[in-house]
């Protein structure tokens, strides 16, 4: 009985157990029911995220454009198509929403995709629930999209999607760079200004968030929530496309010759502004099969050579330390122990300073540098940007060298040897000789736009860093560069760049580069040629720079190109300095006029436009100060020497510097030159006889004609 009695409470305790639990798991229930937080975890958000969809808007890329407004660089719509195989899309039959006709649909889009029919059969008859026609159904164009709609076939459609479009191809390239796709799908520029400004341009994506039903569906009904996307910002450049289509056709005569590299750039003179630039070996940014990844405008550091010359004869000039008209014996010269040569090794005997540079004599280029010194060279060169970035809009810009220690190496620097520059350095330091001595800092962006606003969020602009020169020197320096490309001497460097669209000025380089072997390059065509110069003269517009390694041509296949670039430009934008009262555009080929009549020689010369100017009452002309074949304007001074030495002084105020030393060197009249421009008097007045033992006198000064007329006004109301 005492054990029926036991039973008996047991299956009480346990009953009570049972209810006990089951009040705690109600009351459990309960709380979960109206709490919002169990554990730390809010459960209703918990719920609604397993049911929560979120859907990218993908942002816009911003635009690339050029000074004009042209595209350069663009998003365009792209699109994937993908593949429905579950029937579980289908609610209706008859109005299927799933691929129901496999092997129709695979025949119909192959052709358009490009994909045999087996291979898209292959990808339709997975067990999944959609699929990815690839490789030939991702990034298809707007028109392809198009195509495939119009078969109307069941379970296709499309994800949409962006992809960078470079219209111009292989156009700028090294400038605007490219972007693509990375790992995560998203497009990340790699080169240039897309890389550069990649962070501007990308813009912010947006998303669309909905609820969604146990197939992923919007639940009809409930409210979206949209983010919008945040477009990127536009970048306008300071490319001008059609100055850039006569530098890639440039670029491309590079290319038949052989050459391992080049590259060829316009700036604005006065302001800094890259307006070209282009490169050899290039690449189409929709197509990135690259040879190399470095921009040679910024990235290419190499011995400039002689061009350099023209900065190296600055410092001499404002050190103050320059006499143009002093003689010094070219050839070659002792520097600790190494002979330095002339490119002509044997020299021209004993000349001037002023020819050397014309000739691009290495010798009078050390013989300054010595007397300059390392410290006032190495400042000078740094003033104007040589050994530092110049910090253009550009990714990867190198520094240069400029390493001198010893006196070998302040003299091989005077000729651009041993150090080491960019192209961009060299634009920089050019623009000193276009802004009376003051150099600009280079720049490619003209400006940035939010597009969201319409605000300008950067903007590029001209902007000075160092007075380097004063204004005397500049003139002297752009007058020898006159002299290396438009000047009578046969010898000339630079006498295949003159033409006959406007007054190129310039200086030629040939540098030595540094082998695997550590040794310098040897061989006719194993240098990098260069040229450096500014049109037109007066009032300088632009200035161009190249420079190219291995180029398998001559110095005149160079300025050919050169040329056609400058005379494209002049023709373009309407450029001609060389106007006159007589012909605005003729340009006259000098004959020899050597032992023709003087009277039969004046008249020829006047009727073709030149101004005959005779030295000598004899009847025979012996001397000319154009030779034979030299180019000129119309309007141009030719002086003719006759038989008779009973020389007159002629008229010469305003005559050009070149134009009095030409006279006086014609009749071996010795003198002294003072100041830069144009003549202002002269020791031996009008009419007057020319005594071959005496000095002539000569003061010049570069002001204007109506500055000079009012000097005299004021001279004579003083009198």
């Amino acid at each position: 009985m005492k054990q029926k009695n036991n039973c008996v409470k047991l299956n009480e305790y346990f009953l009570i157990a049972i209810v006990l639990l089951f009040v705690l798991i109600s009351i459990k229930i309960v709380y979960i029911a109206i709490s919002p937080a169990v554990d730390g975890v809010d459960l209703k958000a918990l719920a609604l995220s397993n049911r929560a969809a979120h859907k990218k808007i993908v942002s816009s890329r911003g635009t690339i454009y050029d000074a004009k407004g042209e595209v350069l660089a663009q998003d365009v719509r792209s699109y994937t198509v993908i593949a429905y195989l579950s029937e579980s899309r289908t609610t209706d039959k008859k109005n299927p929403h799933h691929v129901v006709d496999k092997h129709n649909t695979a025949k119909e889009l192959s052709e358009i995709l490009g994909m045999k029919v087996e291979y898209i059969l292959k990808l339709l008859n997975q067990d999944l629930y959609q699929v990815e026609l690839g490789p030939g159904g991702r990034g298809i164009t707007e028109l392809k999209k198009q195509a495939i709609e119009a078969l109307d076939l069941p379970g296709i459609d499309f994800i949409q999607d962006a992809k960078r479009d470079y219209p111009n191809g292989d156009f700028a390239s090294y400038i605007i760079g490219y972007a693509r796709k990375n790992d995560k799908g998203f497009i990340e520029g790699e080169m240039g200004i897309e890389s550069k400004y990649d962070d501007k341009l990308k813009g912010i994506d947006g998303k669309i968030s909905y609820q969604k039903d146990a197939y992923g569906y919007k639940i009809a009904g409930t409210k979206e929530y949209v983010e919008d996307a945040i477009s990127g910002y536009d970048i306008h450049l300071t490319i001008d496309s059609n100055i850039q289509m006569y530098l890639e056709n440039a670029i491309k005569e590079f290319k038949k010759l052989n050459s391992k590299w080049g590259t060829i750039t316009i700036a604005d003179a006065k302001t800094g502004a890259i307006i070209a630039s282009a490169g050899t070996p290039s690449f189409n940014p929709n197509i990135l099969e690259i040879e190399n990844y470095n921009n040679p405008l910024t990235s290419f550091s190499y011995e400039p050579g002689s061009t350099m010359k023209i900065f190296s004869f600055m410092a001499a000039i404002e050190n103050n330390v320059y006499e143009g008209e002093k003689e010094y014996s070219s050839g070659n010269i002792m520097v600790d122990g190494y002979k330095i040569s002339d490119w002509n090794t044997h020299g021209w005997g004993k000349v001037t300073y002023d020819t050397g540079f014309m000739y691009s004599s290495n010798v009078a280029a050390v013989k300054l540098a010595q007397k300059v010194g390392k410290d006032r060279l190495i400042d000078f060169y740094e003033k104007l940007g040589f050994g530092s970035k110049t910090n253009i809009e550009l990714p990867n810009e190198y520094e240069g060298t400029l390493d001198m220690v010893y006196d070998s190496e302040l003299a091989s620097a005077s000729y651009g040897q041993g150090i080491t520059a960019t192209p961009i350095q060299n634009i920089q330091a050019l623009t000193s000789l276009t802004n009376e001595g003051i150099t600009m800092k280079p720049f490619i962006i003209s400006k940035i736009i939010d597009p969201n606003t319409g605000n300008v969020v950067y903007e590029g602009k001209k902007t000075e860093l160092n007075k380097v020169a004063n204004k005397e020197t500049i003139k002297k320096v752009l007058d020898l560069m006159d002299t290396v490309v438009n000047g009578s001497d046969d010898k000339r460097t630079g006498k295949a760049y003159q033409t006959e669209a406007l007054t190129l000025v310039g200086k030629t380089g040939t540098a030595q580069y540094t082998t695997e072997s550590g040794k310098y390059s040897t061989g006719t065509y194993n240098n990098i040629r260069s040229f450096s110069g500014i049109f037109p003269k007066e009032n300088p517009e632009y200035i161009i720079y190249l420079s190219v390694k291995d180029f398998v041509g001559s110095s005149t296949d160079l300025a050919k190109i050169t040329k056609s670039v400058v005379e494209s430009i002049a023709k373009y934008k309407n450029i001609d300095d060389r106007t006159n009262d007589i012909d605005k555009t003729k340009i006259v080929t000098i004959k020899s006029y050597i032992n023709k009549k003087t009277l039969e020689a004046s008249k020829e010369l006047k009727k073709i436009g030149l101004e005959p100017v005779i030295l000598g009452s004899g009847d025979t002309i012996v001397k000319q100060s154009l030779i034979k074949n030299a180019k000129t304007i119309v309007g141009t001074k030719i002086i003719l020497v006759t038989n008779k030495r009973d020389y007159l002084m002629p008229d010469v105020k305003l005559w050009t510097r070149n134009e009095i030393i030409n006279l006086a060197n014609l009749i071996e009249l010795s003198y002294t030159i003072d100041g830069f421009g144009n003549v202002l008097k002269v020791s031996i007045p009008p009419n007057n006889i020319i005594d071959n033992k005496s000095i002539l006198k000569i003061e010049l000064d570069n002001r204007s004609d109506k500055d000079e007329k009012e000097k005299q006004e004021k001279q004579e109301k003083q009198i």
